[in-house]
């Protein structure tokens, strides 16, 4: 009686069944791991949850100011800055406003 899970049968099975894991592991590294290690070596970062390689933005570019100052130390400045340029309106609607006034006392005079 021949029976059929003789030897040789035996050893061509496990070495199918070998050969099916190790590629299906294989497969899912290339798929799976693979370009999240790819990404993160790249210096951007991995979002798993959609699986996407997404790019950081660097912060400075998207406020304008420079690295390394607070969100404080950038309206202190915005704000010395503007206090400038209304110390100067000032300065300049009075120095009108004594021109206006010295013209209407020459016209006075007359």
């Amino acid at each position: 009686m021949r029976r059929f899970l003789t030897f040789p049968r035996l050893a061509l099975l496990f070495g199918v069944m070998f050969v099916l894991c190790v590629g299906g592991l294989t497969l899912f590294n290339q798929l799976w791991i693979a370009p999240e290690r790819a990404c993160e070596e790249s210096g951007r970062w991995w979002y798993p949850q959609e699986r996407q390689c997404l790019t950081p933005i660097y912060l400075p570019d998207i406020t304008g100011r420079p690295a390394g100052v607070t969100r404080e130390q950038a309206s202190d400045e915005a704000n010395r800055e503007l206090l400038a340029i209304e110390e100067r309106l000032a300065a300049e609607r009075d120095a009108r406003d004594a021109a206006v006034q010295r013209q209407r006392e020459a016209l006075e005079n007359r």
